[in-house]
């Protein structure tokens, strides 16, 4: 039962990265919906950014954190490298965790 299982979702997997590719020239889609599907997958990304910055568990993740990703995102927004910007967004956290601003 779970060889199958796996070899379905296996299949299933490769037929839809396939799709991409065969289907690329076949379909046609209208400037609106481009800007639409641009714009779902900005707003499913800070989402997730915010889901993840704001809470933990099933509370409140405290302030260390959101000001952390803050100052992450003003470090990327000013074009500072990658390493940059996480050592930025980790040491702003952990400093004010160390401060006690949980």
């Amino acid at each position: 039962m779970t060889l199958t299982a796996i070899l379905v979702l296996a299949a299933g997997t490769y037929v839809i990265r396939l799709s991409g590719p065969l289907l690329r020239d076949r379909l046609k889609l209208s400037d609106r919906v481009k800007l639409l599907m641009s714009t779902s997958a900005t707003v499913l990304l800070f989402a997730l950014v915010a889901t993840s910055t704001l809470t933990k568990g099933q509370g409140f993740a405290g302030l260390a954190l959101p000001i952390g990703v803050v100052v992450g995102g003003i470090a990327a927004w000013r074009k500072a490298p990658f390493v940059v910007v996480v050592v930025l967004a980790a040491a702003t956290t952990a400093g004010l965790r160390f401060l006690g601003v949980s």
